[in-house]
C-alpha cells in the first residue's frame, strides 16, 4: 500500500518561525542557570562552543535534507546513507529524547503558571497542543508565530533592563574549568537542537530543496544571536554564582538589574516560551513517528494522513497521550541531560551521513561533518555521569529491539 503524502503548506517563513520556536523556547529561560553551575564564568565560552557543532550539525542536516525532503529526518538520512539501523537508531534516539524534552517542557509551563499544580497544568497543556496540531500544520505554524514574537518582545526587553541596571562585581574573572565548560556546552546544545524540527518537516514544505537550507541556517542564525546577548545581559546583572543558583535567571536578572515590574511578564514570557517549544516538539516527534511507522520500525497503525487536516493525526494523538501521562507522573527537568544526550547522538548519524555525500550530491566542505561528529561524541561525554549512563541505556534497548525483531520479521522499507 503506497503511503498518503502530506501536504506541501509550509513557505519559508513558516519553516523559520517553526524552527525559532523550537529553539527560542524555554531553554533561553531555563538553560542557563545549569549551564553557568557547570561553566562559572566560562559560560560565554560554552555558548560559543555549543554555536559551533550546532552549526556544523545544521550544516550537515541542510545538505541532506536538501537531497532527501520528506518526513523524519536524520532517521531518513542515516537510513538512505549508512543504512536501516544507523536510520533507525538514530529515529529511536529522536522519539525518545525528545518525548521527554516534551514532557519537560510541559512542566516547565506548569511550573511558572501555577506551580502548586505543575502536573495538572503541564498534562492540560500538552493535551491543548496535541489539539492546535491535530488541526493542521499550517495553524500550527500560525501558532508559532505569534509565541515567537511574544516570546522575542519579552527577551528584548529583559536585555535592555540588565544593559541600564547595576551590574555584577568582579565575580566574572573567577576560574575557568574546561571540563566544566564542555558539560555546560552540552546543556546549553539541548536549546540550540530546534533546527530538526525543520528538517523532520520535509514532506510538508514548498520547495524543499531550497526552502529547508535557508530556513535551518536563518533559523541558527537568528537564535544564535538572541542566546548571545540573553546570556550576555544575564551574566552581566548576576554574575555567574547567582546565575548557577537561579531558579528563574531571567526574572532574577532583571529584579536584580532594578526593574522588578518586568519579572512578571518575564514569567508570562516563560510561559509562552515552553509552550511554543512543546508545539513545535510534538510537531516534529510525530513526524519522525510517521517516517518510522512506515518502515514498520513502529506499529503500522501509526501510518495515517487525516483525509481532511493532512496531518499524521494518530501519530499525533499517541505522541500527545504518552507525553500527557509522563507530565502528570513524573518530575522530568532532569531529563534535559538525558535529552541532550539522545540529540546528541542523533546529530553524530546526520554529520556521518553527510560525509558520504558527494559532490554532485551537494556535500558540504569536508571539516564540517567531520568537526560536527567530533564535537557531538566530546560534548555527548561530558555530560552529567547519570546522563550518559541512561543515554547509553536507551540506545541499547534501541539495538536490542531492533535484533529481536530483525530476527522474526525483518523491516520492510
Amino acid at each position: 500500500m503506497t503511503p498518503v503524502p502530506l501536504q506541501r503548506r509550509l513557505s519559508l517563513t513558516d519553516s523559520i518561525v517553526i524552527g525559532l520556536g523550537s529553539m527560542v523556547g524555554a531553554g533561553i529561560f531555563a538553560a542557563l542557570a545549569p549551564a553557568a553551575a557547570a561553566a562559572g564564568s566560562g559560560l560565554l565560552i560554552a555558548l560559543a562552543i555549543a554555536a559551533v557543532v550546532a552549526y556544523c550539525n545544521a550544516t550537515s542536516s541542510a545538505s541532506l535534507a536538501r537531497r532527501y525532503p520528506q518526513s523524519g529526518g536524520t532517521y531518513v538520512y542515516g537510513r538512505e546513507r549508512l543504512g536501516e539501523f544507523w536510520g533507525y537508531l538514530a529515529g529511536w534516539g529522536f522519539v525518545v529524547g525528545k518525548t521527554a524534552s516534551c514532557a519537560a517542557m510541559a512542566l516547565t509551563i506548569g511550573a511558572y503558571a501555577w506551580p502548586e499544580q505543575q502536573h495538572l497544568i503541564a498534562a492540560i497543556a500538552v493535551l491543548g497542543v496535541t489539539a492546535i496540531n491535530y488541526l493542521g500544520v499550517q495553524k500550527s505554524a500560525l501558532a508559532t508565530r505569534v509565541i515567537v514574537a511574544v516570546v522575542l518582545t519579552v527577551l528584548v526587553a529583559a536585555v535592555v533592563a540588565c544593559a541600564a541596571g547595576p551590574h555584577a562585581g568582579g565575580s566574572l574573572t573567577s576560574a575557568i574549568d574546561a571540563g566544566g565548560v564542555l558539560q555546560a556546552a552540552g546543556l546549553l546544545f539541548f536549546a540550540f537542537a530546534g533546527y530538526a524540527r525543520i528538517a523532520t518537516l520535509g514532506e510538508e514544505v514548498v520547495e524543499p530543496e531550497r526552502t529547508i537550507p535557508r530556513a535551518i541556517t536563518i533559523a541558527l542564525g537568528i537564535s544564535l544571536v538572541v542566546y548571545a546577548l540573553v546570556a550576555v545581559a544575564v551574566l552581566s546583572a548576576l554574575g555567574p554564582d547567582r546565575l548557577a543558583t537561579a531558579t528563574d535567571p531571567l526574572r532574577a536578572a532583571v529584579t536584580a538589574a532594578g526593574a522588578a515590574w518586568l519579572a512578571p511578564i518575564v514569567s508570562v514570557g516563560a510561559v509562552v516560551a515552553a509552550t511554543g517549544s512543546l508545539l513545535a516538539l510534538v510537531l516534529g516527534v510525530s513526524r519522525t513517528t510517521l517516517a518510522m511507522a512506515r518502515d514498520g520500525h513502529l506499529p503500522r497503525a501509526l501510518d495515517v494522513v487525516h483525509p481532511k487536516y493532512g496531518v499524521p493525526h494518530r501519530a499525533e494523538l499517541a505522541v500527545g497521550v504518552v507525553v500527557a501521562v509522563l507530565a502528570a507522573t513524573l518530575d522530568l527537568r532532569s531529563a534535559i541531560g538525558f535529552s541532550s544526550f539522545a540529540v546528541l547522538v542523533y546529530y553524530l548519524i546526520a554529520n556521518a551521513s553527510a560525509a558520504t555525500l558527494h559532490a554532485d550530491e551537494g556535500r558540504p566542505a569536508r571539516a564540517i561533518p567531520v568537526l560536527g561528529a567530533v564535537g557531538c561524541v566530546v560534548l555527548a561525554f561530558s555530560l552529567p555521569a547519570w546522563s550518559v549512563l541512561i543515554g547509553l541505556g536507551v540506545f541499547a534497548l534501541g539495538a536490542t529491539v531492533w535484533a529481536l525483531r530483525a530476527r522474526v520479521s525483518p523491516p520492510q522499507g
